[in-house]
C-alpha cells in the first residue's frame, strides 16, 4: 500500500507540475508552495484544491458563466510572474475571488508591502476577508466595490492586477497606478482575451508580454456585442466599434459554402490561437464565432473550435477557421483552412488564410500593444493598427 499524500505534498506536487512547463520567479514559486489553497476553498475536497483546475465559488443566475471563480493555479502563477512584484511594493487587485491570489501577493511583497483587493460582489468580498483572516493574512485590505473604481484609499500602487476580464482601462486606474508602474490584466478585444503585461509611461501603457487566458468579464463594461444567427444556434461576438449588422447576416448560412486552405498545419495538441492574435493587428473585421451542436447537426461547417473560433465579417458575408485531417505530416496532421459564406465569403476566406499563413511562418511572434489614455489627440499619431475604446485607444504593431 502507498501512503496518501499530505496536503503539503499535494501542493508541492502541483507547483512542481507548473514549474516543469513554466519558469516562475523565485518569490512566486515560494508563495505558491506556502499559501494553502485548500483553506480558501472550504467545503471542497481538499485534494481537489491541488489540481490544476478552476473552481466555481458562486453561480450566475443570469448566464452560463459563474459570477466568481477560483482561477486555474497555473494561470494564477503565470499572471503573478507577469506582474513581477517585489518586496515592499503596494499592490491592488481587481476581483478578490476566494482571497487566494491576494494571499500569494502578500507573501511576495512581505510585511513591508501592502495588498488591496476589490470585489463588487458582497459574498465574494466577505468570503475573501474571512479566508484571508483564517489563513493569517489579516494585513490584506478587502474592499466591497466595483473594481472599475479601483481603491484610491491606498493609492498610488506600484503594480495592479485584474482577475476579471476587462474590455477597457478604467479612468480611475490611470489615477491610481504610479508612473513607471505595471499593470497585468485579462484584456478583451475582437472576441479574444489575453493576459497582457503593461508598463506605464505617462499617459501610455506599453506591453512586454501577452498570454492566452480566459476570465469572467467584469460587471459594468458593455463594449462587447452579440447577434444571434440561424434561429439562435449560432452567435457572433464583436466590439461596439465594428460595423456588424445582424440583419445583413440573417440568411448567410443558407448561401453556398466555399472552403479555402492555408499552407499551415498543426499537431493535435499544438495551439493555433496565435492566428487570432495576428489577425487583430491589421484587420478590423475580426470577431468570435460560437456554433452550437444544433447548428452543426443542421449542416453548418464545423469551425476549428465550435465555441470560440476567429471569424472575419463584412456586410452579409463571413469566414471562419476550420480544420482538416490530412495525415501527410505525422507531427502536424491537421491542416488549417477557412469556410466562407455569403457573396464575399470567398474573398474574406482568402484574407483569413493570409493571416493563417503569416502566423504559420512565425508562430511565436507577439505584437506590442500600446494603450493611450484618452486625454487628447495622440501625440505624433499612431504607429500601428488602432482600436478605439471608450476610455482609451489601443495600438497594435509588430
Amino acid at each position: 500500500m502507498t501512503d496518501t499524500p499530505t496536503l503539503d505534498e499535494r501542493r508541492n506536487q502541483l507547483v512542481n507540475e507548473i514549474t516543469a512547463t513554466r519558469e516562475l520567479p523565485e518569490a512566486v514559486e515560494r508563495a505558491m508552495r506556502t499559501v494553502p489553497r485548500d483553506q480558501f476553498l472550504p467545503g471542497l475536497d481538499p485534494s481537489r484544491a491541488y489540481t490544476d483546475e478552476a473552481v466555481s465559488i458562486k453561480d450566475n443566475p443570469d448566464g452560463p458563466l459563474p459570477l466568481s471563480l477560483a482561477s486555474v493555479p497555473s494561470i494564477v502563477a503565470m499572471m503573478l510572474a507577469q506582474l513581477g512584484a517585489k518586496p515592499g511594493e503596494r499592490l491592488m487587485e481587481c476581483g478578490a475571488g476566494t482571497g487566494y491570489n491576494a494571499a500569494l501577493m502578500a507573501e511576495v511583497v512581505g510585511p513591508d508591502g501592502s495588498v488591496t483587493t476589490v470585489d463588487i460582489d458582497s459574498d465574494a468580498a466577505l468570503h475573501a476577508r474571512s479566508m484571508l483572516d483564517k489563513a493569517g493574512y489579516e494585513r490584506v485590505t478587502v474592499i466591497e466595490r466595483t473594481g472599475l473604481l479601483g481603491a484610491p484609499e491606498n493609492a498610488p500602487y506600484d503594480r495592479m492586477i485584474a482577475t476579471v476580464g476587462l474590455w477597457d482601462i478604467p479612468e480611475a486606474w490611470w489615477e491610481q497606478l504610479a508612473d513607471g508602474g505595471r499593470l497585468v490584466l485579462p484584456f478583451r478585444w475582437r472576441g479574444q482575451t489575453r493576459s497582457v503585461a503593461l508598463n506605464r509611461r505617462g499617459n501610455t501603457l506599453v506591453s512586454d508580454g501577452m498570454e492566452l487566458c480566459g476570465f469572467v468579464p467584469i460587471i459594468g463594461q458593455d463594449g462587447e456585442r452579440m447577434v444571434k444567427l440561424s434561429d439562435g444556434t449560432i452567435r457572433l461576438h464583436f466590439d461596439q466599434d465594428q460595423a456588424v449588422v445582424g440583419d445583413a447576416l440573417g440568411e448567410v448560412f443558407s448561401t453556398p459554402l466555399n472552403e479555402v486552405w492555408s499552407q499551415a498545419r498543426v499537431g493535435g495538441q499544438e495551439p493555433f490561437d496565435g492566428v487570432w492574435l495576428r489577425a487583430t493587428v491589421s484587420d478590423d473585421s475580426v470577431c468570435r464565432l460560437e456554433v452550437t451542436p444544433e447548428a452543426l447537426e443542421a449542416g453548418v461547417r464545423r469551425p476549428a473550435i465550435p465555441i470560440r473560433t476567429p471569424a472575419l465579417v463584412e456586410g452579409g458575408s463571413l469566414a471562419y477557421m476550420i480544420l482538416l485531417r490530412e495525415d501527410v505530416d505525422a507531427e502536424r496532421p491537421w491542416r488549417l483552412g477557412v469556410a466562407g459564406y455569403g457573396p464575399e465569403g470567398t474573398v474574406l476566406a482568402r484574407r483569413l488564410v493570409g493571416h493563417i499563413d503569416a502566423w504559420g511562418a512565425d508562430r511565436t511572434a507577439v505584437p506590442t500593444m500600446t494603450i493611450h489614455r484618452r486625454v487628447g489627440p495622440l501625440v505624433g499619431g499612431a504607429d500601428g493598427h488602432v482600436i478605439a475604446k471608450d476610455e482609451s485607444v489601443v495600438v497594435l504593431a509588430f
